[in-house]
């Protein structure tokens, strides 16, 4: 066994390099490659695709892997060779329902759509996208049918990002806090509302960029082992151990999406940093689910990022880079204005309120799509009035709207309600958090986070993607995913602040 088991890990990190390669060049993609470089950025990424397609699907693997499942029940069942085993096997099942040319058609479709979109996002012109977001559907339903048959097709697309889930499941979880939270939104809409217009300023860009530095290296991010850059729409990376990157955006007049897009990109790379090394270069090196990884980023946005506690201490500092603009605001005034809750068009810029309306409304969307019953030309009008429906606001203009996500050019459909439900497991996780850190709070008042981040590492870090998401949840929190802290911690935080 250990020798097959050497043969399967060897081929596997070969995998693994080709994955990282593509990584690479699609950070550079979206950070500094120009603008005429798309196509033959996407035949590029579409044959490294390919191979290790290719070398993932290959007979040879199949065989080591029919071999090793016999021997497996040998096996600690949570030891990492085990976990490896049925990860992989998993994956392999996957990978070979879809012919390599697919795989290549995607890479190359995605890095021509990513330019497409930029470009149209910039000009507001969703009809110079439409043919694109055509081909990313009509992929997508083609990539269903070779997993058919299905309780919904959208399963098909979910399950690449949160592993086993079904869309009923998800839709069972967004029927149940959804009124809640629209119950919620419209009690503090009729209390007065929180003054953020300090805010709305201009605020140095380079300013921003090392003060954000300044915290989320306090938090924990490694800048040895990772690096930020400035791009039109943020994301974190994983290049292989040892490198995580993060990207942000920012936005001259107004501090918020700067600080918070990187607190939260910090937090996806820190979860990244904090994989075992003995797992890198395999399918365990990586986070359990999009969800999970999505809990981490949310936590360190919002369940400190967002706190009285943080900003208690951090507030005089930025007085500090931004005398002008903030000198005569007092900690508790921030707070809250940071804190307001308001219909917002962004959904990266979206209150904790209102936030998970924005992603029920993309999941509605995608299904629809996937579906066939609504067709990509009708979605501006579709988008604009389920924010009108959902939100009370409309886009006035595509870029606003249906074209504010990069999502879609890149082929990611069933990407969405990871969001969501991270926000849910973010505050499970934080639940317990508490009761095993008691003084958690008086910390963060004092910018001391290594024992959060001591948490973390240990309970879920650590184990890559050992674990499937609502088995994680369970082994931590003693349940699976649901609303219910989620929707308790946004009332006690909003009851206080708008005295509800």
């Amino acid at each position: 066994m250990k020798k097959k088991l050497a043969q399967l890990k060897t081929i596997l990190e070969e995998v693994d390099d080709l994955s990282r390669a593509n990584a690479l060049l699609g950070w550079d993609q979206q950070a500094y490659m120009p603008p005429g470089g798309a196509q033959a950025r996407g035949s590029i990424m579409g044959t490294v695709s390919k191979i290790a397609h290719q070398k993932f699907t290959s007979i040879e693997v199949g065989k080591l892997l029919k071999d090793l499942n016999s021997k497996v029940s040998d096996l600690d069942p949570d030891s990492n060779d085990a976990r490896l085993i049925k990860v992989t096997q998993r994956d392999f099942e996957k990978a070979t329902k879809v012919p390599s040319e697919m795989v290549a058609e995607r890479a190359e479709m995605a890095s021509v759509g990513g330019l497409a979109w930029r470009q149209a996002r910039e000009n507001s012109d969703f009809p110079s996208f439409e043919s694109h977001l055509e081909k990313v559907v009509d992929w997508n339903q083609r990539y269903a049918e070779l997993f058919a048959p299905y309780d919904h097709v959208y399963d098909t697309v979910l399950d690449n990002y949160e592993p086993n889930m079904k869309t009923a499941e998800v839709q069972a979880i967004f029927n149940d806090i959804r009124p809640k939270q629209v119950e919620l939104i419209k009690a503090i809409a009729e209390k007065k509302q929180a003054d953020d217009s300090f805010l709305h300023q201009h605020f140095d860009e380079q300013k921003q960029k090392e003060f954000g530095a300044e915290v989320f290296t306090q938090f924990g991010y490694d800048l040895n082992r990772g690096r930020q850059d400035k791009v039109t729409h943020p994301f974190a990376t994983n290049l292989g151990y040892g490198d995580q990157r993060i990207t942000v955006r920012f936005g001259e007049d107004f501090f918020n999406p700067y600080i918070f897009g990187a607190l939260h990109e910090a937090g996806h790379a820190m979860y990244e940093q904090g994989i075992g090394e003995e797992l890198a270069r395999s399918p365990l090196y990586g986070g359990a689910s999009l969800a999970v990884h999505e809990s981490q980023s949310r936590m360190w946005e919002n369940l400190v990022g967002r706190s009285r506690q943080f900003w208690s201490y951090y507030f005089p500092r930025l007085q500090e880079v931004f005398p002008s603009q903030l000198g005569n605001l007092s900690s508790e005034e921030f707070y809250i204005g940071i804190n307001q809750v308001k219909p917002s068009l962004i959904r990266v810029e979206a209150d904790e309120a209102t936030y998970n309306l924005h992603i029920m409304l993309r999941l509605e969307i995608e299904i629809a799509m996937l579906e066939g019953s609504l067709e990509v030309k009708d979605l501006p009008e579709v988008w604009n009035s389920r924010m009108q429906e959902y939100l009370g606001i409309t886009p006035p203009d595509d870029a606003q709207g249906v074209l504010q996500d990069v999502h879609w050019s890149m082929g990611y459909l069933g990407y969405f309600s990871t969001y969501a439900l991270g926000n849910l497991i973010s505050v499970q996780l934080w639940e317990k958090i508490q009761e095993d850190i008691p003084d958690l709070y008086d910390k963060i008042e004092n910018a001391d986070f290594a024992a959060l981040l001591s948490w973390l590492r240990d309970k879920i870090h650590r184990h890559g993607a050992k674990f499937e998401p609502q088995e994680l949840i369970q082994r931590i929190t003693g349940s699976k995913i649901n609303g219910g802290p989620y929707l308790k911690y946004l009332k006690d935080k909003f009851t206080e602040i708008y005295k509800l």
